[in-house]
């Protein structure tokens, strides 16, 4: 089972959506017992950074988060549930992340060229920096779904995909079992499917994904 963290931000319905088409089960929920019993975890978001982190901070799901990751249980960020994986952000202030990657969010204002859109909305290509078993049904250049105003930066450890909004813009990450996408899945189409597909396959086989700990915590 497949739990989608419900911490009060988030996309829930339609992620849970997106799964039931490709025949994966999931809940969605914010109880703690349910998220260590399940067998893989996705942290959605939308909104601001340091709003979310209080949220999950309040919950106390910010220490299972990392415990559970801790622990080698494959986790998804998508969006803003990705920036949070990284150890700060630097959206309207400073706020911390879970640290569960090396990193920090910081704004696209001032990074990009003047005359391009902030946020980056649309659709936008992959090109890809290492193989992931979270891209295996996706190709070189293929377009998902992007609305952000923040990217991270500092994450070469991680960096598994960028695109190009004038500069290189961070759009996936992965470490061991953690993973993230900058762009929203269950908002792009097959290709989103696919990679919702590949993390559903990727808890079926947990030698696919790397060995636990030594996350920087």
């Amino acid at each position: 089972m497949i739990a989608i963290v419900d911490y009060g931000v988030g996309n829930l319905f339609s992620l849970r959506a997106s799964f039931a088409k490709i025949g994966v089960e999931t809940t969605v929920s914010g109880d703690p017992d349910l998220l260590r019993a399940a067998d893989g975890l996705i942290l959605p978001g939308v909104g601001a950074f340091g709003d979310a982190s209080e949220k999950l901070r309040a919950s106390g799901l910010d220490r299972l988060l990392c415990e559970e990751a801790g622990r080698g249980k494959p986790l998804l960020g998508i969006c803003l549930g990705m920036q949070l994986l990284f150890e700060e952000s630097l959206e309207f202030g400073r706020h911390r992340g879970l640290g569960l990657l090396h990193g920090k969010v910081v704004p696209m204002r001032g990074k990009i060229p003047e005359g391009l859109k902030i946020p980056q909305i649309g659709w936008n290509s992959l090109h890809f920096v290492k193989p992931s078993p979270l891209f295996a049904g996706v190709r070189e250049g293929d377009f998902v779904y992007f609305v952000h105003s923040f990217y991270a930066s500092g994450c070469e450890e991680s960096l598994l995909a960028v695109t190009d909004y004038g500069r290189e813009i961070t759009a996936a990450v992965g470490l061991k079992n953690v993973f993230g996408c900058q762009f929203h899945p269950e908002k792009s189409g097959e290709v989103g499917l696919s990679v919702l597909r590949a993390f559903a396959q990727l808890i079926g086989n947990p030698g696919r994904a790397s060995a636990p700990s030594d996350y920087p915590l």
